[in-house]
């Protein structure tokens, strides 16, 4: 199944940390050589969303399951059009997303749980080697922790300086609206309460906290992103906690990267509701302090 082509808003040319611009400000990309500010990354899981429904109903937002491998960069005014291809298994299918001239966006898998196999992250991160030298993402160690309690997406708040935008001001821009995300609708969906759009749970999942140790000033971007309801949905304006944890480390010819596994739990009973798997990469040649190498190796 092929969906309609959409063309997703920027929403984080405002989004700072450690008093800077990151790589989604116009003039911050074209320092790294970007062709622009790219859209941030959970936006393109939303074209997905009616595609799994057709597949899986609302056990999707309950159990449903999106991990992706993040091939170009989109930026805006460019279109984008999702596939989700069937695999044989009712529970999971294949998911791609194209621009208008072909260029791939994204590829991974989708499925429905509980049993969601190996999907694409899980098979990025099985396989990771030894990072070898590391110099900005150096202070990180796997199996670091760090938790965080009262955390809740509501329509009318802010969600810091990472996501400086509303969800209110994220329905009115979403590519996919759906009356089970609003103040009107949500009473009538099936759980009887406005649910959080797939992609605003990876909002929820960096809301406050600490930043992980990595050297500043440097500039990230999303290079992996995987979110899984375990026993959802995700309701707007309940409050969860948050427990997350390095799982991996690497690096390619032009990035350092971190893996974080964040678990989304209910407040105040602990139950585990959703996970999210980032794999984010920080620019070596952002980083003024990097050892000098070839040109070439960083291209």
């Amino acid at each position: 199944m092929t969906g309609p082509r959409r063309a997703p808003a920027q929403m984080l040319a405002e989004q700072s940390y450690d008093g800077h611009s990151s790589v989604h400000d116009e003039s911050t990309a074209s320092t790294l050589g970007l062709a622009g500010a790219p859209i941030e990354a959970p936006t393109h899981f939303s074209q997905f969303d009616p595609l799994a429904y057709v597949l899986w109903g609302p056990a999707w937002f309950e159990q449903g399951c999106i991990s992706a491998h993040f091939r170009t960069m989109v930026v805006e005014g460019e279109e984008v059009e999702a596939t989700v291809t069937a695999t044989g298994d009712a529970s999971a299918a294949r998911v791609e997303a194209h621009k208008a001239d072909g260029t791939p966006v994204l590829a991974g898998t989708a499925s429905v749980g509980p049993d969601h196999g190996t999907t694409e992250l899980a098979g990025r991160l099985a396989v990771l080697g030894e990072p070898g030298a590391l110099f900005v993402v150096d202070q990180l160690q796997v199996g670091q922790t760090e938790e965080v309690e009262e955390v809740a997406v509501d329509y009318d708040t802010p969600n810091g300086a990472g996501y400086p935008f509303s969800l209110a001001e994220k329905l009115a821009r979403i590519t996919e609206p759906h009356p089970w995300y609003t103040p009107e609708g949500g009473p009538r969906s099936p759980w009887g309460r406005p649910v959080l759009p797939m992609e605003m749970i990876s909002v929820l999942a960096s809301k406050r906290g600490g930043a992980w140790p990595v050297r500043r000033p440097s500039l990230g971007l999303f290079l992996d992103l995987e979110i899984r309801l375990v026993d959802g949905p995700v309701f707007v304006g309940q409050p969860y906690s948050l427990r997350r944890e390095v799982v991996g480390l690497s690096q390619s010819r032009r990035t350092e990267s971190y893996w974080t596994r964040t678990t989304v739990a209910e407040g105040g009973t602990g139950r585990p509701v959703a996970e999210v798997l980032l794999h984010a990469g920080v620019f070596k040649e952002s980083y003024p302090a990097y050892p000098a190498y070839p040109a070439e190796r960083l291209t």
